[in-house]
C-alpha cells in the first residue's frame, strides 16, 4: 500500500467512526503534504529520519508513511480496520437498497460545516460507487455553520463546473441545505434556488415551536415548487447532546409532500435516523416519495447511507420510491416537472 493511500484510508475510516475533525485532518493533511513530494525524496527523508521535519507530520502519521514505504501494512490502519472498517449494519440488512442507490442527494464540503473539500466529498460519492451526489451546503442564516451567501452560493456553482470537468463522467448536482424559516418561507433568493439541480429544505432553529405553528411551517416549505426534499423532518438528536422531536401534524405534512412532489427524506446519520420508523411508515403509507441521504460532513461518512436503507427496507419502502435510485436525468426532469420515471405528474418547479 502507497503510503498516501494508507493516510486517506485511515482518515476515511475514522470519519466512518465519527471521529473528531482534527484526528481526521491531521492524516489528511499528511497525504497532501507527502503528495507533493518526489518519490525519491519521501524515500531519502524516511531513510534519515527527517520525514517529521516536515510541516503537517507529526509522530504517528510519520510512522503510518514509514510502514507503507518499508512494503508493511501500517499497524494504527490494521487496528482501524478491525475497530471500525466491517460492515455497519448485520448481515444483508439494507444491501438490496444500497445497491439501487445511485446517488447520494444531501452532504457538506469545507464550504460551510464540511471538512473536506468539494472535489474530495464528490471523488468519495464516485469511489463508493454513485454515479451523482448533490452538494448541499447550508443557506446563510445558519452561521455557526458557516452558511453561503448568494454571492458565496454563485462562486460555489462555478467550482462545481469545474470539478466535473475533472470526474466526468461522474456528475456532482448543484444544490443547497436550506433553512426553513420561521413561516415557512426559505433561506435564499428564490432566483438562485430555481438554478440549482436539487434543494432540500430543514428546519434548524426554533425546533421546539408548538405544533400548530410548526405544522404550517412545514406545509409552507413542502408546498413551494423550488423545495424537492424536506430533510430530517423532526430535527430529533438521539446520541451525544440529544434532542426530543418537533411536534407536528405528520399526516397533513406528508399528504402535502405527496400531493406537491416533495420527497421525505431519510437521514442516514447515525446521531438522527430521521424519521423514526412510527414515521417513516406513516409517510410511505400517505404515499410520499424518498431521499436516503447520508448528510455527510466529510467523505468516510458517506458509507453512512447503509443505515438509511436498512430502515426503509425495514418498513417495506420499495426502490421505485426512493429517487437516489433514479439516474441523474431522471432526477432533474422529477425536479423540473414533477414527472417520476413511472410516469406519475405532478408539480414542477414551474408549476403552481
Amino acid at each position: 500500500m502507497e503510503p498516501v493511500e494508507a493516510l486517506e484510508r485511515i482518515a476515511f475510516l475514522l470519519e466512518r467512526q465519527g471521529a473528531v475533525t482534527y484526528r481526521v485532518q491531521a492524516f489528511r493533511t499528511a497525504a497532501t503534504v507527502i503528495g507533493t513530494l518526489p518519490a525519491d525524496e519521501l524515500r531519502s527523508r524516511a531513510g534519515s529520519g527527517s520525514l517529521a521535519r516536515l510541516k503537517g507530520l507529526g509522530p504517528k502519521t510519520t510512522r503510518v508513511i514509514e510502514e507503507a514505504l518499508a512494503g508493511a501494512r501500517p499497524e494504527y490502519l490494521t487496528h482501524l480496520e478491525e475497530e471500525a472498517g466491517g460492515p455497519l449494519v448485520e448481515g444483508d440488512q439494507g444491501q438490496r437498497m444500497r445497491q439501487a442507490l445511485r446517488g447520494d442527494c444531501h452532504l457538506h464540503s469545507d464550504w460551510s460545516d464540511g471538512g473536506s473539500p468539494v472535489e474530495a466529498m464528490a471523488r468519495g460519492a464516485r469511489d463508493l460507487g454513485h454515479s451523482w451526489c448533490v452538494l448541499t451546503d447550508h443557506s446563510p442564516r445558519l452561521t455557526v455553520a458557516r452558511g453561503l451567501t448568494a454571492e458565496r452560493l454563485r462562486r460555489q456553482l462555478s467550482l462545481v463546473a469545474e470539478v466535473n470537468e475533472r470526474l466526468a463522467p461522474f456528475r456532482l448536482l448543484t444544490g443547497i441545505e436550506c433553512d426553513i424559516l420561521d413561516d415557512g418561507s426559505l433561506d435564499q433568493e428564490p432566483e438562485l434556488l430555481e438554478q440549482l439541480d436539487v434543494v432540500v429544505a430543514s428546519v434548524h432553529s426554533k425546533l421546539r415551536m408548538d405544533k400548530a405553528p410548526m405544522t404550517r411551517r412545514l406545509l409552507a416549505a413542502v408546498r413551494n415548487p423550488l423545495v424537492d426534499v424536506l430533510g430530517h423532518c423532526t430535527g430529533r438528536q438521539i446520541t451525544g447532546k440529544r434532542r426530543p422531536e418537533s411536534q407536528f401534524d405528520a399526516g397533513e405534512v406528508f399528504a402535502a409532500c405527496a400531493e406537491h412532489h416533495t420527497a421525505v427524506e431519510i437521514n442516514c446519520r447515525p446521531d438522527r435516523l430521521d424519521p423514526p420508523r412510527r414515521l417513516l411508515r406513516q409517510a410511505l403509507e400517505t404515499g410520499t416519495l424518498f431521499s436516503i441521504d447520508s448528510d455527510a460532513h466529510a467523505p468516510g461518512q458517506l458509507d453512512w447511507q447503509i443505515y438509511g436503507c436498512a430502515r426503509a427496507e425495514e418498513c417495506g419502502v420499495p426502490p421505485e420510491r426512493v429517487i437516489n435510485t433514479w439516474t441523474e436525468r431522471q432526477l432533474a426532469t422529477w425536479t423540473r416537472t414533477g414527472r417520476t420515471p413511472h410516469g406519475e405528474r405532478g408539480r414542477g418547479r414551474s408549476g403552481p
